[in-house]
């Protein structure tokens, strides 16, 4: 699965985690820095579009 379709859901379940439970804001927001980065750093944030 590309990374570009995974964003939105990843998003959405951050988000009701978030809404379920709030102290678990710290631990997905540093997660995921921590996992944009890396992708960053990898290449992995290119899109080759045709």
């Amino acid at each position: 699965m590309a990374i570009a379709l995974m964003t939105p859901l990843i998003s959405l379940i951050a988000g009701i985690l978030i809404l379920v439970m709030p102290r678990l804001l710290n631990y997905i927001v540093a997660i995921y820095l921590i996992l944009v980065g890396v992708m960053g750093l990898l290449g992995a944030g290119h899109l080759s579009l045709p």
